[in-house]
């Protein structure tokens, strides 16, 4: 007797399923352009996050071709439908983070360290020197958002900070898409990340919380910028 393992697909596989499905019934043809972004949410009763995620992974199988400030076009190639998991989605990571770290920035404006600020602001020192290299790993990035989890002084908010930067770093889906950003020049915001540490420094949780949303704000803005112009 023999069992099939009963797994649940991520929703991204499943839209970018029936999209695929769309190329290869015919509805769409090579070098037609696909729906907006907001049309195809509201037919398939998802998020726009989540219709990204598919671009991602459809882009990645050879199947579309973003063309920033244009839209998404269908490949010449023929379609391949993959149901490869290839991880989590990057929006799904920078939705995350928009809850838990403005948070954590929020507790850390009341408990962080003279030496934590001083290490922030080196950190910024040395996101600045990764920016002037193509293949910027972001390390320094990660490094500084780590340092507001710890100095929130609350251990599984750290745990869980550190872990969404590790479950971004080993997606395949997440790392693709970032790689793609970076060769366009898209990186961490610098100037976010001295207004974060002037609201930790003045010791005002509010500002602190609000520092941090905009920052995580401005990076999904800058991350939906590769598929097309804002609606």
């Amino acid at each position: 007797m023999e069992f099939k393992t009963i797994k649940t697909d991520r929703l991204y596989i499943k839209v970018a399923e029936q999209l695929t499905n769309l190329i290869e019934d015919g509805s769409l043809k090579p070098g037609d352009k696909f729906p907006a972004e907001r049309y195809l949410a509201e037919k398939l009763g998802v998020s726009r996050p989540t219709i990204r995620e598919a671009m991602i992974a459809m882009e990645l199988a050879g199947n579309i071709e973003i063309r920033t400030g244009s839209g998404v076009y269908v490949s010449p190639q023929k379609p391949k439908l993959e149901r490869a998991d290839k991880g989590v989605g990057p929006f799904e990571i920078l939705e995350t983070r928009y809850i838990l770290e403005s948070e954590a920035c929020a507790l850390a404006a009341a408990r962080i360290t003279d030496e934590q600020i001083h290490r922030l602001k080196q950190v910024i020192g040395d996101m600045e020197e990764e920016q002037k290299h193509e293949d910027a790993s972001e390390k320094a990035d990660w490094e500084f958002h780590n340092i507001i989890a710890e100095a929130s002084q609350n251990s599984a908010i750290a745990s869980i900070v550190n872990w969404l930067w590790e479950l971004r770093n080993n997606s395949e889906l997440s790392t693709a898409f970032l790689e793609r950003l970076r060769k366009k020049g898209v990186h961490p915001s610098i100037e976010d990340h001295r207004r974060i540490v002037a609201a930790l420094e003045s010791r005002n949780p509010e500002k602190a919380r609000a520092a941090m949303r905009e920052h995580i704000d401005n990076a999904t803005a800058a991350a939906a910028s590769h598929f097309e112009k804002s609606e």
